[in-house]
C-alpha cells in the first residue's frame, strides 16, 4: 500500500513538472525610437502599455505589461538609430494582435525656449491602439520598436497652441531592414526619404552634430532615396537601393554642393 501511495505521489510530481514545462513562454522587449523633428523637445508622458493576447482581438484579451518604465520621455533623445527600453514582459507564446499606448497629462513641446502643452484625449483614456499581428515563439526574445514620428505628431493650431496626434508605427529586427549613411557638410542637414515601389515613404533628418542618418523598420525591397537639404544646397537622389531583412544598408558619405 505504501509503495502504491509513494508511486502515486511520484507520478503526480512528474505530471506537475510536465505541466510547468509545457507552459510555452516568450519574452517581449519593447523599445521606443523616433524620427527627428524641428522642435527643441517633444515630451511624451507614457503611463501604461497593454497587449491584446486574444487570437480574435477580444476586449477581454487586453493585459497591462508589468515592467513598463513609466514617465516622461523626450522623443528627440532617440533619433537616427537610438532607442530606449520601455519594458520587458514574459507572456505565453503565440499570436499578439494589438497594443495600446496610454499617455498621461504631461505632454509638451518646446519651441523657441518655451514649453506648450499637448493634449491627446484618445490617448488619455483607452490608449492609442496599434496593430502588431506578431507570432511570439517559445524561448525567444521578441524585440518590438515603437517608432514615434514627432514631426508629424505635433500639430500647430491657428491660435498658436499645439496638439498631439500621434503617428506611430511598429517594427521588429526579424522582419525589417534599415538604410543609413552620412552627409557632408553637416550644415546641409537634409530630410532623407526612402520611397518604396508602392510609394510608401519613410523619412528622417540627418544628425546636427555628426551628419549621420538612419531609417529603420523598412520592409524588404527596392527603395529610391531622396535627400532634401537646406535651400542653399542641391538636392540628391539615389535610385534602386536594396533593403534586406536584418541588414542595415550603408550609403556611405553623401556630399552636398551649394
Amino acid at each position: 500500500m505504501r509503495r502504491m501511495i509513494k508511486w502515486t505521489i511520484m507520478m503526480l510530481l512528474v505530471l506537475m513538472y510536465a505541466c510547468e514545462d509545457s507552459k510555452q513562454e516568450a519574452r517581449l522587449e519593447l523599445r521606443l525610437t523616433d524620427a527627428p523633428a524641428s522642435y527643441e523637445e517633444v515630451l511624451i508622458d507614457i503611463q501604461d502599455v497593454t497587449i491584446n493576447l486574444s487570437a480574435d482581438d477580444e476586449e477581454s484579451g487586453w493585459r497591462s505589461l508589468d515592467d513598463v518604465n513609466h514617465g516622461v520621455y523626450n522623443l528627440l533623445d532617440f533619433t537616427n538609430g537610438l532607442d530606449t527600453l520601455l519594458g520587458e514582459h514574459s507572456m505565453p507564446a503565440g499570436k499578439i494582435s494589438q497594443m495600446r499606448l496610454v499617455l498621461g497629462d504631461n505632454n509638451q513641446v518646446k519651441v523657441d525656449g518655451e514649453y506648450y502643452d499637448l493634449k491627446t484625449p484618445s490617448g488619455q483614456t483607452s490608449g492609442l491602439k496599434l496593430n502588431i499581428h506578431a507570432q511570439l515563439e517559445e524561448g525567444i526574445t521578441y524585440r518590438l520598436w515603437l517608432d514615434f514620428d514627432a514631426g508629424r505628431s505635433v500639430v500647430k493650431k491657428g491660435n498658436g497652441s499645439y496638439s498631439l496626434k500621434p503617428v506611430i508605427r511598429t517594427y521588429t529586427e526579424a522582419t525589417s531592414g534599415a538604410i543609413e549613411g552620412n552627409v557632408e557638410p553637416v550644415d546641409a542637414r537634409p530630410y532623407v526619404m526612402a520611397i518604396s515601389a508602392s510609394r510608401d515613404t519613410f523619412g528622417t533628418y540627418s544628425d546636427t552634430v555628426s551628419g549621420a542618418f538612419m531609417i529603420k523598420g523598412l520592409n524588404e525591397g527596392i527603395y529610391d532615396i531622396e535627400l532634401i537639404p537646406k535651400d542653399e544646397y542641391t538636392k540628391k537622389e539615389i535610385e534602386d537601393v536594396e533593403v534586406q531583412i536584418g541588414v542595415s544598408t550603408n550609403l556611405g558619405l553623401i556630399e552636398f554642393q551649394k
